[in-house]
């Protein structure tokens, strides 16, 4: 049952990266596809946390893979916001978005 449960959750850590990448070639605005970035860093992040637990139950490769994870939430959005904080200021996103 964990072997099924894990190769679900490692399938939709998979999946939300190409959902990602597709949002991200369609998309037109630099804010937008950093939303698209953002999507993936955290939907697959949290799936492959999920699905070291319940691999290994807590160990600590489980606990550094979630530690892995929180971090590159914190450090992605921080850097989503850097980001698209530069692109406001130099002008490169208009009032419509675009």
């Amino acid at each position: 049952m964990n072997a099924v449960l894990t190769e679900i959750l490692l399938a939709i850590a998979v999946l939300a990266a190409w959902v990602g990448s597709i949002g991200f070639a369609r998309l037109h605005s630099p804010l937008d596809r950093l939303h698209c970035a953002t999507f993936v860093n955290t939907a697959s992040g949290s799936a492959v946390a999920v699905a070291a637990f319940v691999t290994d139950g807590i160990s600590a490769r489980a606990i550094t893979v979630l530690l892995i994870a929180v971090l590159a939430l914190l450090l992605g959005a921080a850097l989503s916001y850097a980001a698209g904080r530069a692109l406001l200021l130099r002008g490169s996103v208009g009032e419509d978005g675009d």
